[in-house]
């Protein structure tokens, strides 16, 4: 047996595997509605018993919402580029490679989506297949969400079921409040003041940070998503020297009659511009990644929403997409859960004499009486 044919005796390897929550492949009505398909089958996602929900999606949504849903996604896809979720999410797998590299590691980094493509299973075995053996699953959710986080690590247990030789495996929980990343969101607010001048918060300006929303019964049931949205804004606006009613924590993205958290971002806004507020600038921390939800939802209809109630300047500032201190954050987080690990791959020569003592061995047991 050779080397190349010995799955035991080739260089191991260490891995960071990035999940997002994923995109349709296109801003079609048919891709729309199988990204949807598979989204909202998921039981972490929609928490009602199967047959009824099953009616529901099939019947009612799915027909309803995957048209409606393309047209918006057409609105925000990049040409060229396509999904900007992919996109950047893609950038930034690829900036923490480099970071890796040029910190003279060599650590595997590849992108999985939850939903859609590329599938966590396709991306798994890839990294199977160059030789990893030990794996850091580092979600980009910031704040842990059993709708968000445990369906991707669901994920990630269920493919890894259905293989003999198992990786070692770390996960990422959450990073809500990890310096890094609050430094990163400073930067990427501050850069934006900038280039359009500081809010007058004398004046009555007020900073948004808008979250994705979820039902109220998830925080009842204990879900901790809600609290550590509310510690990532208040870090946040500390450290950009900001006190409460300078900034406003809201939730967006509701669906659905049921009451989800609160205070909801869209009549927050409208509420502002009736009552005078002049500028409004608004970010969405929890968003590494500009998608539908922060390009449409927010850059866009929150910004008609507000000029249409008598609001003056409305100023979207992007998500941390590929900003320098981003990455730099990634690789901090990274790196505080890889400690412990081999960061860099056996040599030719290690693996040769590894190999050599291997032989050796097997032909010393096979010559015992």
């Amino acid at each position: 047996m050779t080397l190349n044919q010995n799955p035991h005796l080739r260089a191991s390897k260490t891995a960071v595997l990035l999940l997002n929550l994923g995109t349709p492949s296109a801003p079609t009505p048919k891709a729309v509605r199988a990204y949807l398909k598979e989204f909202l089958s998921d039981p972490r996602v929609v928490e009602i018993p199967r047959v009824v929900w099953w009616c529901i999606l099939n019947g009612i949504i799915l027909p309803i919402r995957s048209s409606a849903s393309a047209k918006k996604y057409a609105s925000i896809w990049l040409p060229q580029l396509g999904s900007p979720l992919m996109h950047y999410s893609r950038l930034q797998a690829k900036e923490l490679g480099e970071k890796f590299a040029n910190d003279g590691h060599a650590v595997l980094v590849d992108l999985a989506m939850r939903y859609g493509k590329p599938s966590t299973q396709e991306v798994l075995e890839g990294l199977k297949a160059e030789g990893m053996e030990r794996l850091l699953v580092l979600p980009l959710y910031p704040q842990y969400s059993a709708t968000t986080t445990a369906s991707s690590f669901d994920e990630v247990f269920r493919v890894l079921s259905t293989w003999r030789d198992q990786p070692e495996l770390r996960l990422v929980k959450h990073y809500h409040d990890n310096v890094a990343y609050i430094a990163a969101l400073r930067d990427q607010v501050l850069n934006s003041w900038e280039q359009s001048g500081r809010p007058d918060f004398v004046r009555g300006d007020k900073f948004v940070m808008s979250f994705h929303g979820l039902p109220k019964r998830n925080l009842m049931k204990g879900d901790p998503y809600h609290c550590e949205c509310l510690k990532t804004g208040r870090l946040l606006g500390e450290s950009l020297g900001l006190v409460p009613g300078q900034y406003i924590v809201t939730f967006q993205s509701r669906f659905g009659k049921a009451e989800w958290l609160k205070p909801y971002t869209a009549p927050t806004i409208e509420k502002l511009a009736k009552e005078g507020c002049q500028r409004l600038d608004i970010f969405c921390p929890g968003f590494p990644a500009d998608c539908l939800e922060t390009l449409e939802e927010i850059a866009m209809e929150a910004r008609e929403d507000f000029l249409k109630y008598g609001g003056k300047d409305y100023r979207y500032i992007p998500c941390l997409n590929s900003n320098p201190k981003w990455i730099e954050a990634l690789g901090d987080i990274a790196y505080q859960h890889l400690s412990g690990w081999p960061l860099s791959t056996e040599s030719s020569q290690e693996l040769a004499l590894r190999n050599e003592r291997a032989e050796k061995t097997k032909d010393s047991l096979a010559n015992k009486p």
